[in-house]
């Protein structure tokens, strides 16, 4: 391992659609990418030149994992891969940070913890949008009690994606590898976002719509999720990839003294009992200047370049996430999500399937 103040050594196992977007985070925070790995060796070529490196091409994960030239392996391979790649890097002593979901079901979640354990090193599940400076915001109200006792949070991702995806890749839409449709892959962003500034979910009624508008799919294109939170709060996720032509996501909390209205990615609106006020990028440049008073309220937010900055573009949250892993690695405490965090909303989308299946109330496995 190099010094705490040298460049770290990436690998990157999976060159296909979300690769690309953690190599060049990686680089613009100055660190090295040093190795790739992909079955199919054109992908890891087209990105090399894409990134402009003169990294090395492995074509088994296996050979990545024991690389001795890489610090870190960012798993960027098809979900139902994610815990039989982390746990190879981990056991052969790298730190892994891994696309998400963090794998397909609690068990190998739970496998890919224990490893990480076993390894003593650090292991991060990438949720990009808490790194976001609207949902910092969000939160950091939410910490304060400015909106009092939450009482209702919702959130929609209605999506289209065409036929022609689900085709292009043999693993998407499938349980094996994809674990699920609308939910798991695309709706557990904001997923994940209900259970962390809501309280954390506790159980689900969910109903799914299986292949309604595409063909050849294993999965749902179409769920609503009924959410009880912990707190006492209650909730609803919708999640399609049929919603012609897509809109932007949208997550509304509600509570006694106040609402929050998110966006897109962008705080729209907060509305406070106490006559106060944010709206869009007066927010976001409000959260960043929080961090930079050194505020505990929402996690490690004392560094600036762990929030996506203003008017943020594709890549800059995962920017923002992977400098608090690095951050991490360097000052020896767990990332902002850890293994365990990473968990948590694979164990919610599994009690959604379970609650589909039995069109019963489910309660999520601690």
């Amino acid at each position: 391992m190099p010094a705490t103040t040298s460049p770290l050594r990436f690998g990157i196992a999976g060159c296909g659609a979300i690769g690309p977007t953690h190599a060049r985070a990686i680089l613009e925070l100055g660190h090295c990418v040093v190795a790739l790995a992909d079955p199919v060796e054109s992908r890891a070529r087209k990105l090399l030149d894409e990134i402009g490196s003169d990294a090395r091409i492995h074509r088994d994960h296996a050979a990545l994992a024991s690389d001795d030239n890489v610090d870190v392996v960012a798993v960027c391979t098809p979900s139902g891969m994610h815990a039989d790649h982390a746990v190879a890097a981990l056991l052969a002593g790298k730190h892994v940070i891994v696309e998400k979901p963090m794998d397909v079901t609690i068990e190998a979640c739970d496998r890919l913890i224990a490893a990480a354990d076993r390894a003593g090193r650090h292991c991060g599940v990438i949720s990009q949008h808490r790194f976001d400076a609207a949902t910092v915001l969000a939160r950091q109200l939410i910490d304060q009690g400015r909106i009092g006792r939450i009482l209702l949070i919702t959130g929609d991702v209605k999506w289209y994606r065409t036929q022609a995806y689900y085709d292009e890749g043999e693993w998407r839409g499938t349980w094996k590898l994809d674990g699920g449709g609308a939910l798991m892959n695309q709706g557990i962003h904001t997923l994940d976002l209900l259970h962390w500034l809501g309280g954390g979910v506790a159980s689900v009624h969910a109903r799914a719509s299986i292949a309604a508008a595409h063909e050849r799919i294993e999965v749902e294109d179409s769920i609503v999720l009924s959410l009880s939170f912990r707190n006492g709060a209650i909730g609803s996720l919708v999640a399609s990839t049929a919603a012609y032509d897509g809109f932007p996501v949208r997550i509304e909390v509600y509570g006694t003294e106040g609402s929050i209205l998110l966006e897109g990615d962008n705080l729209k609106r907060v509305a406070l009992r106490s006559g106060e006020t944010f709206q869009t990028h007066e927010a976001a440049e409000h959260a960043i200047s929080v961090a930079r008073g050194g505020t505990a309220s929402a996690g490690r937010r004392t560094d600036p370049s762990t929030i996506a900055p203003v008017g943020a573009k594709w890549g800059d949250a995962h920017r923002a996430q992977i400098a608090d892993f690095v951050a991490a690695i360097r000052e020896n405490r767990p990332p902002m999500i850890d293994a365990r965090a990473g968990r948590d909303p694979v164990a919610i989308v599994a009690a959604a399937y379970a609650s589909a299946r039995s069109r019963s109330d489910c309660t999520v496995a601690p």
